[in-house]
Protein backbone atom coordinates (compact mmCIF):
# COMPACT_ATOMS: atom_id res chain seq x y z
CA UNK A 1 0.00 0.00 0.00
CA UNK A 2 1.33 3.29 -0.72
CA UNK A 3 1.10 6.27 2.21
CA UNK A 4 -1.02 8.60 3.03
CA UNK A 5 -0.41 11.78 2.57
CA UNK A 6 -2.90 13.94 4.58
CA UNK A 7 -2.69 14.08 8.58
CA UNK A 8 -5.24 15.85 9.88
CA UNK A 9 -8.87 17.28 9.09
CA UNK A 10 -8.04 20.88 7.90
CA UNK A 11 -11.76 22.19 6.71
CA UNK A 12 -15.38 22.16 8.14
CA UNK A 13 -17.66 21.20 5.51
CA UNK A 14 -22.28 21.65 5.64
CA UNK A 15 -23.80 18.40 6.12
CA UNK A 16 -26.95 20.16 4.46
CA UNK A 17 -24.83 21.59 1.56
CA UNK A 18 -23.10 18.82 0.61
CA UNK A 19 -25.99 15.58 1.30
CA UNK A 20 -28.89 17.41 1.06
CA UNK A 21 -30.15 16.62 4.98
CA UNK A 22 -32.04 19.43 6.97
CA UNK A 23 -29.50 19.91 9.74
CA UNK A 24 -26.87 23.03 10.53
CA UNK A 25 -24.17 19.98 11.58
CA UNK A 26 -21.01 20.34 10.43
CA UNK A 27 -18.31 18.06 10.03
CA UNK A 28 -14.30 17.78 9.88
CA UNK A 29 -12.98 17.00 6.07
CA UNK A 30 -10.10 17.32 4.26
CA UNK A 31 -9.25 19.70 1.94
CA UNK A 32 -6.79 17.64 -0.21
CA UNK A 33 -7.29 14.44 -1.81
CA UNK A 34 -5.34 11.42 -1.28
CA UNK A 35 -5.17 8.32 -3.70
CA UNK A 36 -6.62 6.52 -1.00
CA UNK A 37 -9.77 8.19 -1.30
CA UNK A 38 -13.15 6.72 -3.04
CA UNK A 39 -14.13 8.14 -6.49
CA UNK A 40 -17.54 10.42 -5.84
CA UNK A 41 -20.68 8.86 -7.62
CA UNK A 42 -22.36 11.92 -7.98
CA UNK A 43 -25.73 9.76 -9.01
CA UNK A 44 -25.50 8.32 -4.98
CA UNK A 45 -28.91 8.47 -3.52
CA UNK A 46 -28.41 9.02 0.57
CA UNK A 47 -30.33 7.33 3.39
CA UNK A 48 -30.53 10.23 5.88
CA UNK A 49 -30.39 8.62 9.01
CA UNK A 50 -27.46 5.90 7.69
CA UNK A 51 -25.56 9.23 6.40
CA UNK A 52 -25.71 11.13 9.93
CA UNK A 53 -24.67 7.38 11.86
CA UNK A 54 -21.72 7.32 9.23
CA UNK A 55 -21.05 11.02 10.01
CA UNK A 56 -21.01 10.63 13.60
CA UNK A 57 -18.27 7.84 13.15
CA UNK A 58 -15.95 9.85 11.45
CA UNK A 59 -16.64 13.11 13.46
CA UNK A 60 -16.90 11.77 16.80
CA UNK A 61 -15.11 8.45 15.97
CA UNK A 62 -17.60 6.38 17.09
CA UNK A 63 -17.46 2.48 15.86
CA UNK A 64 -20.38 2.49 13.39
CA UNK A 65 -22.09 -0.91 11.73
CA UNK A 66 -24.44 -0.40 8.60
CA UNK A 67 -26.75 -3.56 8.57
CA UNK A 68 -29.17 -4.49 6.04
CA UNK A 69 -29.83 -6.96 2.82
CA UNK A 70 -28.05 -7.27 0.15
CA UNK A 71 -27.47 -5.03 -2.86
CA UNK A 72 -28.77 -1.98 -0.22
CA UNK A 73 -25.65 0.16 -1.17
CA UNK A 74 -24.04 -0.25 2.39
CA UNK A 75 -20.34 -0.30 1.93
CA UNK A 76 -20.68 2.30 -1.18
CA UNK A 77 -22.52 4.69 1.55
CA UNK A 78 -19.98 4.41 3.44
CA UNK A 79 -17.16 4.99 0.88
CA UNK A 80 -19.27 7.63 -0.50
CA UNK A 81 -19.44 9.84 2.74
CA UNK A 82 -15.57 9.14 3.20
CA UNK A 83 -15.58 10.65 -0.90
CA UNK A 84 -17.44 13.85 0.33
CA UNK A 85 -15.04 14.24 3.05
CA UNK A 86 -12.24 13.47 1.26
CA UNK A 87 -11.38 10.72 4.22
CA UNK A 88 -8.85 7.91 2.95
CA UNK A 89 -10.47 4.82 3.10
CA UNK A 90 -9.49 1.20 2.92
CA UNK A 91 -11.93 -1.83 2.29
CA UNK A 92 -11.33 -5.76 3.35
CA UNK A 93 -14.00 -8.23 2.43
CA UNK A 94 -13.93 -10.64 5.22
CA UNK A 95 -14.49 -13.87 3.08
CA UNK A 96 -13.09 -17.08 3.74
CA UNK A 97 -9.62 -16.41 2.33
CA UNK A 98 -8.70 -13.50 5.10
CA UNK A 99 -6.34 -14.92 8.15
CA UNK A 100 -4.87 -13.49 11.05
CA UNK A 101 -2.11 -12.81 9.28
CA UNK A 102 -3.33 -10.84 6.48
CA UNK A 103 -4.34 -8.26 9.32
CA UNK A 104 -1.80 -8.68 11.86
CA UNK A 105 0.95 -9.00 9.39
CA UNK A 106 3.51 -12.07 9.18
CA UNK A 107 7.28 -12.56 8.80
CA UNK A 108 8.92 -12.97 5.24
CA UNK A 109 11.77 -13.12 3.03
CA UNK A 110 13.24 -10.14 1.34
CA UNK A 111 16.35 -9.18 -0.25
CA UNK A 112 18.50 -6.54 1.75
CA UNK A 113 22.22 -5.88 0.12
CA UNK A 114 21.60 -8.96 -2.48
CA UNK A 115 21.10 -11.19 1.17
CA UNK A 116 17.91 -13.25 1.86
CA UNK A 117 16.77 -11.92 5.09
CA UNK A 118 13.87 -12.28 7.27
CA UNK A 119 11.74 -9.29 7.98
CA UNK A 120 8.32 -8.57 9.13
CA UNK A 121 5.32 -7.10 7.35
CA UNK A 122 2.89 -5.47 8.96
CA UNK A 123 -0.89 -6.47 7.62
CA UNK A 124 -3.54 -3.79 6.88
CA UNK A 125 -4.66 -3.27 11.04
CA UNK A 126 -1.51 -2.10 12.07
CA UNK A 127 -1.49 0.19 8.69
CA UNK A 128 -4.46 1.30 8.74
CA UNK A 129 -4.48 2.24 12.57
CA UNK A 130 -1.29 4.38 12.07
CA UNK A 131 -2.91 6.63 9.05
CA UNK A 132 -6.40 8.85 9.36
CA UNK A 133 -7.66 6.21 7.26
CA UNK A 134 -11.97 4.73 7.66
CA UNK A 135 -11.04 0.93 8.01
CA UNK A 136 -14.41 -0.61 6.58
CA UNK A 137 -15.03 -4.28 7.18
CA UNK A 138 -17.15 -6.04 4.43
CA UNK A 139 -19.76 -9.00 5.22
CA UNK A 140 -18.45 -8.65 8.98
CA UNK A 141 -20.97 -11.66 10.51
CA UNK A 142 -18.82 -13.69 7.71
CA UNK A 143 -15.09 -13.40 9.29
CA UNK A 144 -13.36 -16.53 10.72
CA UNK A 145 -13.59 -16.53 14.15
CA UNK A 146 -10.19 -16.21 14.84
CA UNK A 147 -9.90 -13.03 12.53
CA UNK A 148 -13.06 -11.34 14.69
CA UNK A 149 -10.79 -11.94 17.87
CA UNK A 150 -8.01 -9.50 15.96
CA UNK A 151 -10.44 -6.80 15.33
CA UNK A 152 -12.14 -7.16 18.51
CA UNK A 153 -9.11 -6.03 20.15
CA UNK A 154 -9.05 -2.86 18.02
CA UNK A 155 -13.10 -1.96 18.88
CA UNK A 156 -11.85 -0.73 22.38
CA UNK A 157 -12.05 2.93 23.62
CA UNK A 158 -8.40 3.63 23.46
CA UNK A 159 -8.33 1.20 20.43
CA UNK A 160 -4.67 -0.09 21.05
CA UNK A 161 -3.03 -2.75 19.28
CA UNK A 162 -0.59 -5.05 20.43
CA UNK A 163 1.63 -6.88 17.80
CA UNK A 164 2.95 -9.36 20.02
CA UNK A 165 5.43 -11.15 17.22
CA UNK A 166 7.33 -7.06 17.49
CA UNK A 167 6.73 -6.46 21.23
CA UNK A 168 4.87 -3.08 19.70
CA UNK A 169 2.23 -0.92 21.07
CA UNK A 170 0.16 0.29 18.48
CA UNK A 171 -1.55 3.75 19.75
CA UNK A 172 -3.91 4.34 16.57
CA UNK A 173 -3.72 8.05 14.60
CA UNK A 174 -6.22 10.89 16.43
CA UNK A 175 -8.12 10.59 12.78
CA UNK A 176 -8.09 6.40 12.37
CA UNK A 177 -12.07 5.34 12.22
CA UNK A 178 -13.58 1.94 11.72
CA UNK A 179 -17.01 0.72 9.90
CA UNK A 180 -18.80 -2.42 9.26
CA UNK A 181 -21.06 -3.84 7.06
CA UNK A 182 -22.74 -6.85 7.36
CA UNK A 183 -26.05 -8.69 5.95
CA UNK A 184 -27.75 -10.03 9.98
CA UNK A 185 -27.46 -8.54 13.33
CA UNK A 186 -25.22 -11.12 14.62
CA UNK A 187 -27.63 -13.43 15.12
CA UNK A 188 -26.72 -16.46 12.48
CA UNK A 189 -28.81 -16.51 9.33
CA UNK A 190 -32.29 -17.88 9.92
CA UNK A 191 -33.59 -17.35 6.29
CA UNK A 192 -31.09 -20.10 4.79
CA UNK A 193 -30.22 -16.33 1.94
CA UNK A 194 -27.03 -15.71 3.56
CA UNK A 195 -25.39 -19.06 3.67
CA UNK A 196 -21.55 -18.71 5.65
CA UNK A 197 -22.65 -15.80 7.91
CA UNK A 198 -22.23 -16.73 11.30
CA UNK A 199 -23.12 -15.86 15.20
CA UNK A 200 -21.16 -13.17 16.38
CA UNK A 201 -19.72 -12.81 19.88
CA UNK A 202 -22.36 -10.47 21.82
CA UNK A 203 -19.40 -9.03 24.21
CA UNK A 204 -18.01 -8.02 20.61
CA UNK A 205 -21.49 -6.75 18.79
CA UNK A 206 -21.28 -4.73 22.43
CA UNK A 207 -18.44 -3.02 21.17
CA UNK A 208 -19.79 -1.09 18.03
CA UNK A 209 -21.26 1.74 19.19
CA UNK A 210 -23.68 2.90 16.73
CA UNK A 211 -25.49 -0.11 14.61
CA UNK A 212 -27.96 1.38 12.24
CA UNK A 213 -30.14 -0.38 8.79
CA UNK A 214 -29.58 0.67 5.53
CA UNK A 215 -33.40 -0.41 4.05
CA UNK A 216 -34.39 -0.40 -0.06
CA UNK A 217 -34.53 2.74 -0.84
CA UNK A 218 -38.22 5.04 -1.85
CA UNK A 219 -39.33 4.29 -5.26
CA UNK A 220 -38.63 8.09 -6.85
CA UNK A 221 -35.01 7.48 -5.22
CA UNK A 222 -34.46 4.24 -6.94
CA UNK A 223 -36.08 5.57 -10.18
CA UNK A 224 -33.05 8.09 -10.40
CA UNK A 225 -30.42 5.95 -9.69
CA UNK A 226 -31.22 3.60 -12.59
CA UNK A 227 -31.65 6.44 -14.76
CA UNK A 228 -28.48 8.00 -14.01
CA UNK A 229 -26.71 4.45 -14.47
CA UNK A 230 -28.32 4.06 -17.27
CA UNK A 231 -28.56 7.48 -19.15
CA UNK A 232 -30.90 6.35 -21.82
CA UNK A 233 -33.97 5.67 -19.86
CA UNK A 234 -33.77 9.35 -18.32
CA UNK A 235 -36.94 10.24 -20.45
CA UNK A 236 -40.43 10.31 -19.53
CA UNK A 237 -40.66 6.81 -21.24
CA UNK A 238 -37.81 5.63 -19.31
CA UNK A 239 -39.14 6.56 -15.69
CA UNK A 240 -42.24 4.70 -16.51
CA UNK A 241 -40.29 1.91 -17.29
CA UNK A 242 -37.99 1.88 -14.09
CA UNK A 243 -40.94 2.07 -12.13
CA UNK A 244 -42.45 -0.73 -13.64
CA UNK A 245 -38.96 -2.82 -13.10
CA UNK A 246 -39.05 -1.07 -9.45
CA UNK A 247 -42.28 -2.46 -9.04
CA UNK A 248 -41.38 -5.85 -9.93
CA UNK A 249 -38.77 -5.62 -7.39
CA UNK A 250 -40.86 -4.66 -4.65
CA UNK A 251 -43.44 -7.32 -5.36
CA UNK A 252 -39.77 -9.82 -4.83
CA UNK A 253 -39.26 -8.23 -1.87
CA UNK A 254 -42.30 -8.22 -0.07
CA UNK A 255 -42.60 -11.79 -0.91
CA UNK A 256 -39.47 -12.79 0.17
CA UNK A 257 -40.42 -10.65 3.76
CA UNK A 258 -43.67 -12.78 3.70
CA UNK A 259 -41.50 -16.31 3.21
CA UNK A 260 -43.37 -17.23 -0.12
CA UNK A 261 -39.82 -16.81 -2.27
CA UNK A 262 -36.43 -17.44 -1.17
CA UNK A 263 -34.75 -14.50 -3.78
CA UNK A 264 -35.33 -10.90 -4.03
CA UNK A 265 -34.48 -8.24 -6.49
CA UNK A 266 -31.77 -6.01 -5.18
CA UNK A 267 -31.38 -2.81 -6.50
CA UNK A 268 -28.30 -3.71 -7.67
CA UNK A 269 -30.24 -5.96 -9.94
CA UNK A 270 -32.75 -3.55 -11.11
CA UNK A 271 -29.81 -1.56 -12.76
CA UNK A 272 -28.41 -4.81 -14.06
CA UNK A 273 -31.47 -5.86 -15.69
CA UNK A 274 -31.87 -2.07 -16.79
CA UNK A 275 -28.54 -2.13 -18.42
CA UNK A 276 -29.48 -5.55 -20.08
CA UNK A 277 -32.70 -4.31 -21.42
CA UNK A 278 -30.32 -1.53 -23.55
CA UNK A 279 -28.59 -4.82 -24.57
CA UNK A 280 -31.59 -7.36 -25.95
CA UNK A 281 -34.04 -4.62 -26.82
CA UNK A 282 -36.60 -6.39 -24.42
CA UNK A 283 -37.43 -6.04 -20.96
CA UNK A 284 -39.13 -9.87 -20.60
CA UNK A 285 -35.95 -11.26 -22.15
CA UNK A 286 -33.72 -9.22 -19.84
CA UNK A 287 -35.37 -9.81 -16.69
CA UNK A 288 -35.23 -13.29 -17.52
CA UNK A 289 -31.43 -13.17 -18.12
CA UNK A 290 -30.72 -10.76 -14.93
CA UNK A 291 -32.92 -12.31 -12.60
CA UNK A 292 -35.55 -15.00 -13.30
CA UNK A 293 -32.88 -17.79 -13.89
CA UNK A 294 -31.42 -17.22 -10.60
CA UNK A 295 -34.30 -18.53 -9.15
CA UNK A 296 -35.47 -21.83 -7.62
CA UNK A 297 -37.42 -23.93 -11.05
CA UNK A 298 -40.13 -23.78 -7.74
CA UNK A 299 -40.72 -20.24 -7.22
CA UNK A 300 -40.27 -19.18 -11.35
CA UNK A 301 -43.90 -19.00 -12.24
CA UNK A 302 -45.21 -16.99 -9.01
CA UNK A 303 -42.08 -14.23 -9.90
CA UNK A 304 -43.07 -14.49 -13.65
CA UNK A 305 -47.02 -13.68 -12.28
CA UNK A 306 -45.15 -10.58 -10.61
CA UNK A 307 -43.84 -9.30 -14.10
CA UNK A 308 -47.24 -9.97 -15.88
CA UNK A 309 -49.43 -8.07 -13.27
CA UNK A 310 -46.67 -5.09 -14.06
CA UNK A 311 -46.40 -5.29 -17.64
CA UNK A 312 -49.16 -7.08 -18.94
CA UNK A 313 -46.72 -9.86 -20.82
CA UNK A 314 -47.07 -13.65 -20.02
CA UNK A 315 -43.34 -15.25 -19.25
CA UNK A 316 -43.10 -19.02 -20.49
CA UNK A 317 -42.38 -19.28 -17.18
CA UNK A 318 -45.80 -18.24 -15.54
CA UNK A 319 -48.91 -20.38 -14.64
CA UNK A 320 -51.38 -19.45 -17.29
CA UNK A 321 -48.55 -20.42 -20.07
CA UNK A 322 -47.75 -23.23 -18.31
CA UNK A 323 -51.34 -24.46 -18.23
CA UNK A 324 -52.05 -23.15 -21.69
CA UNK A 325 -49.63 -25.92 -22.66
CA UNK A 326 -51.09 -28.96 -20.69
CA UNK A 327 -54.59 -27.62 -22.17
CA UNK A 328 -53.33 -28.02 -25.43
CA UNK A 329 -50.97 -31.15 -25.13
CA UNK A 330 -54.78 -32.96 -23.47
CA UNK A 331 -56.20 -31.55 -26.84
CA UNK A 332 -53.29 -33.85 -29.13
Amino acid sequence: MSDIKVDQPDIMISVRDVFGIDTDLKVPAFSQRDDHVPEVDTAYQFNPEVTLAILAGFSRDRRVMVQGLHGTGKSTHIEQVAARLNWPCVRINLDGHISRLDLVGKDTIVLKDGKQVTEFQEGIVPWALRRPTALIFDEFDAGRPDVMFVIQRILERDGKFTLLDQNEVIHPHSQFRLFATSNTIGLGNSTGLYHGTQMINQAQMDRWNIVTTLNYLPTDDEVKIVQARVPSMANDSGSELARSMIAVADMTRNSFAAGDISTLMSPRTVISWAENIEIFRDPAIAFRLSFLNKCDEVERPMIAEFFQRCFDQELTESWAHQAAGVMADGEH
